[in-house]
């Protein structure tokens, strides 16, 4: 008898929603250096499009995608409401994290079974 892989539902598109913004936002090769960065400490908008080395406006689209992935938060200091200081959000990429264990966790088990398969043991 071989192993049976186990079913898989169909996503919930809705669960899915959350994801696809992230793997859009990190989709991007600058996004990605973003994060990186922040990953280091809080920035202003200004450090981190001197460190990308692009256009004001340029860096204040990528943060508005990271923001609205929930990857980064935007703080003003209380002595200077017109600065922005941006960070990661914590626990931002629990979805993903999820998500890839899962996706991990099916190959395991497909892989198994291939290799039951043709060692004649499944």
């Amino acid at each position: 008898m071989t192993a049976a892989a186990s079913p898989v539902p169909d996503p919930d598109p809705d669960a899915l929603a959350p994801l696809d913004r992230t793997l859009a936002a990190l989709a991007d090769p600058a996004r990605r250096q973003v994060v990186e960065l922040l990953r280091q400490r809080p920035r202003r908008a200004g450090e981190l499009a001197a460190a990308l080395s692009v256009s004001p406006s340029v860096m204040s689209r990528h943060l508005k995608v990271l923001r609205d992935s929930d990857l980064v938060e935007e703080a003003s200091p209380p002595f200077d409401t017109r600065v922005r200081i941006y960070s990661l959000r914590t626990g931002a990429t629990a979805g993903l994290r999820s998500w890839l264990e899962a996706v991990e966790r099916g190959w395991a088990e497909q892989l198994t079974a291939l290799k039951a398969h043709v060692e004649g043991t499944g």
